[in-house]
């Protein structure tokens, strides 16, 4: 039986929490956070939960809350992954987290490795910088400390990165080689009521505040936030949708692993589209996500933080889900898809491949929770499952893109169990 710490219980952890709660192999669920509140309603909708507070500022309070555990669920802000990572390490646990950090780069500077790194990347945007050796440093600093203690650190397993990394590379199957990869993500659900992020708003208007990455020929590279529109019309969408570059985890995984993971690809894109899209957009190029303090009739203001402000947190408890439902929605769609192309048998093709998932009035219909939550909260469980059913051999730190075929076929197999299913097509290229 396993011990499981869910390391903040917010919108995705607590979606986590209670499908981890059904699962024969967990014994216990410690539900942790800040928020005594937060905690104290996944414990009461879960039967192997326990709660703690937990101030993961201080890598003692999670130590001491991680004391036996198998697995640390991380689904804490990013500022906080170098305390839970490193506790994971005192206390000999597992480790899992939904999405890369950038606050490892000082990791990654004052190591041994940095001083040997050759023609390293020239972005043109520090963000971008930190976050390219905040990776790194997961990869070739963290990963060799936990392959010491015996223990898998498995990173960027949301929905995307997470889910769409594992549809990803079990796209690969389908091609003998791969030249370029696109990643297009349609958030479609819009409420009647102003909620332009349905996860952490902080989180999202930090992605869109910076330029967007790209792998491309070979390198990563920054390209611009909002920029290079492509237009998609799938058959179940009534109109064209404009996807544009987005500042998102997957390039830069794709990239690393392109030769061992990825069939030797070149180029990588992630596109996005969707209502917190065309909410950020005039705001980016208005200036007002920009980081700088700024003097405005004599008072200091950070644009940034001004515009976060005034932004709505994302729904997480059962009834104002329900309240918005009532309310009405705009659209209550989306997609996810994967085009990857390259060679098959000698031809040129197209892999193609759509996830299928519950939309707003469904997930609320089968979990009470929304369609953000199911698809990250529980296409994180899903890797969590993968963890307690003994199915990751894997010592060290991977990413989600990192799994093997087998693994990657059984991720799904549990997938098809709560409606995510995948769909591929190879459609020979002219």
């Amino acid at each position: 039986m396993k011990k499981i710490l869910v390391l903040g219980v917010g919108a995705q952890g607590s979606a986590a929490a209670k499908r981890l709660d059904k699962e024969p192999n967990v014994g216990e669920i410690i539900c942790a956070d800040y928020d005594m509140k937060a905690v104290d309603n996944i414990v009461k909708s879960i039967t192997k939960g326990r709660g703690v507070q937990v101030d993961a500022h201080d890598k003692a309070s999670i130590v001491a809350a991680a004391q036996g555990v198998d697995l640390i669920l991380n689904g804490l802000p990013l500022e906080c992954t170098q305390n839970v990572l490193e506790a994971a390490l005192e206390v000999k646990a597992n480790y899992q987290d939904y999405a890369a950090s950038t606050e490892l780069y000082n990791v990654w500077y004052e190591s041994e490795k940095a001083k040997t790194d050759k023609n390293p990347p020239a972005f043109e945007d520090k963000y971008t910088t930190e976050w390219y050796y905040s990776v790194k440093a997961q990869y070739e600093i963290y990963g060799p400390q936990f392959e010491a203690i015996d223990r898998l650190a498995l990173v960027g397993t949301g929905s995307a990165p997470g889910l769409i990394c594992a549809a990803t590379r079990k796209t690969m199957q389908y091609l003998d080689s791969c030249d370029t990869i696109y990643n297009f993500v349609w958030e479609g659900a819009i409420a009647k009521r102003f909620l332009p992020f349905w996860w952490s708003p902080i989180t999202a208007l930090t992605d869109m505040s910076q330029m967007a990455l790209a792998y491309e020929d070979g390198k990563m590279v920054n390209t611009p936030a909002f920029g290079r529109p492509i237009q998609r019309q799938y058959e179940y969408m009534d109109e064209p949708i404009t996807f544009r570059e987005h500042c998102h985890d997957e390039p830069l995984h794709y990239g690393f692993n392109a030769d061992k993971y990825f069939k030797g690809c070149k180029n990588a894109y992630f596109k996005y589209a969707g209502a917190g899209m065309d909410f950020a957009g005039p705001l980016y190029q208005a200036g007002m996500l920009s980081h700088e303090e700024y003097d405005f009739n004599g008072t200091k203001i950070v644009p940034f933080d001004y515009a976060l402000s005034f932004l709505p947190p994302a729904p997480k408890y059962k009834d104002e889900i329900k309240e918005i439902i009532d309310e009405g929605l705009v659209c209550d769609s989306g997609c996810m898809v994967i085009e990857a192309y390259g060679k098959k048998g000698g031809k040129d093709v197209l892999a193609e491949t759509h996830v299928s998932a519950p939309g707003l009035v469904e997930s609320f219909e089968k979990a009470g929770i929304t369609a953000e939550m199911y698809l990250t909260g529980q296409g994180g469980y899903l890797f969590s499952k993968l963890f307690i059913n003994d199915k990751l051999d894997q010592k060290g730190l991977i990413s989600s893109d990192m799994l093997s075929y087998e693994q990657v076929d059984t991720y799904f197999d549990y997938a098809a169990e709560l409606g995510i299913t995948l769909e591929t097509t190879v459609k020979e290229q002219k």
